[in-house]
């Protein structure tokens, strides 16, 4: 069985490993340990635990148990002291006090879910994402760079503190894999932060799998205002080699012109500028479902967004490609 390794954050792997999990493959899922933001920032300070959050929706992404029980990982309490916090990250966070070990409580929590493939930490190292901006100032944290709309304006350096070690099993994964997912999600909060952990990169440069990286839909205003394809990939070429993707998966479909007009102030679709690239896959990956928008979710860019079975296929064709 071939073996897809998806590398990213949140909604984006969420919405990839969905997709991925109807076909025969083998999954596994290389997840961001930078976020700090909403109910995960409160229990990392907190109960000094590494961010739940993330990694929570990779397992709910691949979990093969009953609808009720991936419901109930998601559900987020929206009164009392626990108003904010979903109980899947709470239940992470007990079972890493429990078995002293974030490892095992991913491991553990993913029997209980029933999950068809592997979520690995990209590092177990209690790192803090850290961006100093062109003018001297200094944004704290994945959850002050995910809300800041300065980060367009320049910035000097973004980089983990401490300097964390990568898990060996995450380079193991790179190293074993067929096909390699790198995105969709937030290029400062979550895809440019997997690149910064020492280690993979080089296992990113010297695997013999394809790979393949997954445009976002939209930019962030103040962050990637007015990107195109290629802006994201010149930004992305700081951190690694220019030429590491072999395929650039684009949408090309165009979303009703309400929900266009809806948030135009706040953000904008990628442009693809990239059409006589050989390596561009274009194609309408566009979700025809509407999300339903959560109590306090300011999030509204996700009504557009990402097609989760659209998106595997292309993948697997890529895949059906490779020797």
């Amino acid at each position: 069985m071939k073996k897809i390794v998806v590398l990213g954050g949140g909604t984006g792997s969420f919405t990839v490993l969905r997709g991925l999990k109807r076909h025969e493959v083998e999954l596994s899922a290389i997840v961001s340990m930078a976020d700090d933001g909403g109910s995960t920032g409160v229990l990392r300070d907190e109960l000094g635990v590494l961010p739940p959050g993330d990694v929570r929706q990779c397992l709910v992404a691949l979990s093969d148990s009953s609808r009720l029980m991936r419901s109930l990982m998601s559900y987020r309490f929206e009164e009392g002291c626990l108003k904010g916090h979903s109980f899947g990250n709470l239940l992470l966070c007990a079972m890493e006090k429990v078995t002293g070990s974030f490892e095992k409580a991913v491991e553990e929590v993913g029997k209980v879910l029933k999950i068809n493939g592997k979520v690995i930490p990209v590092t177990t190292t209690d790192v803090r994402l850290r961006m100093e901006l062109s003018d001297g100032s200094m944004l704290n944290g994945e959850g002050q760079i995910y809300g800041s709309e300065k980060i367009s304006q320049g910035y000097k350096r973004i980089f983990l503190e401490p300097t964390p070690s990568p898990h060996n099993q995450a380079i193991s994964e790179i190293m074993a894999a067929d096909l390699i997912v790198f995105g969709p999600g937030g290029l400062y909060s979550s895809l440019i932060p997997l690149l910064l952990v020492p280690g993979i990169v080089g296992a990113l440069k010297e695997t013999m799998a394809e790979k393949v990286f997954v445009m976002n839909l939209m930019n962030r205003k103040g962050q990637t205002d007015s990107f195109k394809a290629s802006s994201y990939l010149r930004e992305l070429s700081k951190f690694m080699p220019s030429d590491l993707f072999d395929h650039i998966l684009i949408n090309n479909g165009l979303p009703a012109n309400t929900l266009v007009e809806a948030y135009a102030k706040e953000s904008s679709l990628v442009e693809n500028d990239l059409i006589k690239d050989s390596h561009v896959i274009a194609t309408d990956l566009l979700s025809e479902k509407l999300k339903e928008v959560q109590n306090g979710d300011l999030l509204k860019r996700n009504l557009i967004r990402h097609d989760h079975k659209k998106i595997a296929e292309e993948l697997i064709k890529v895949l059906d490609g490779v020797e």
